[in-house]
């Protein structure tokens, strides 16, 4: 059974942020009154990362440029609980891809918090230690509408819920509906970028993808990843 910690500083995070959004249906309801300094918008991005490519680059851009986002943090996972078998690319690998991927982006940052941890990846965590390093920010969880779907199934959504607004892209043209008690912003930025398609591509020597930064394609390269074993 998975152990439950009380992040002491949540149950006044939950209440700033009742009364600067409101907690159901799509959408933000109201806003910061003007003597209210506003808060810094900071969205979680988290995901294997393997590799990064242009779509991740390309999705972070639109939430940011949509909701007006202050940084966009990337979050490698250590183990998603969803892919429990060990990912082609090393942490260290991966979080050298994003740091290469985003090294231009003044907005980016990348985060090590979740490799840093044994075991799989929780979002709940990851989001709830996030309150506790930027308390005075305003938090958002970016996702793919398959991802929104299926977040029942995910440990303690209404944990991970309580702690961020949620940014989710449309998939196949189909865009997400709002569900009670979460606070979600609906946007369409598909890209057609393929990991599982890059990762093929690089089995069969093809590393100049153009799915893929340059500088990203120079690291797969050079540390020969995702090569098939000979």
């Amino acid at each position: 059974m998975q152990a439950t910690r009380v992040n002491p500083g949540l149950g006044r995070r939950i209440g700033n942020v009742r009364s600067l959004t409101g907690m159901g249906g799509q959408g933000i309801a109201g806003s910061p009154s003007e003597t209210m300094p506003a808060l810094r918008k900071i969205a979680l991005f988290g995901g294997t990362f393997d590799p990064v490519h242009l779509g991740h680059v390309h999705l972070a851009g639109v939430a940011r440029d949509k909701l007006g986002l202050d940084e966009v943090r990337f979050l490698p996972c250590r183990i998603s609980p969803h892919k429990q078998d060990a990912v082609p690319a090393s942490a260290t690998d991966r979080l050298e891809m994003l740091r290469l991927a985003t090294a231009d982006l003044p907005w980016a940052a990348v985060d090590d918090f979740e490799v840093r941890r044994e075991g799989p990846s929780y979002s709940w965590q990851t989001a709830e230690a996030m309150v506790a390093r930027f308390p005075n920010a305003r938090l958002f969880w970016i996702m793919g509408g398959d991802q929104w779907e299926a977040l029942a199934t995910w440990a303690e959504p209404q944990r991970l819920a309580a702690c961020v607004e949620f940014i989710v892209f449309a998939r196949g043209g189909k865009m997400p509906q709002a569900r009670g008690g979460f606070r979600m912003h609906p946007l369409d930025g598909s890209h057609p970028a393929s990991a599982t398609e890059i990762r093929e591509a690089c089995a069969r020597g093809e590393t100049n993808h153009p799915w893929l930064e340059p500088a990203v394609s120079r690291w797969i390269r050079t540390q020969h990843l995702y090569q098939r074993a000979q």
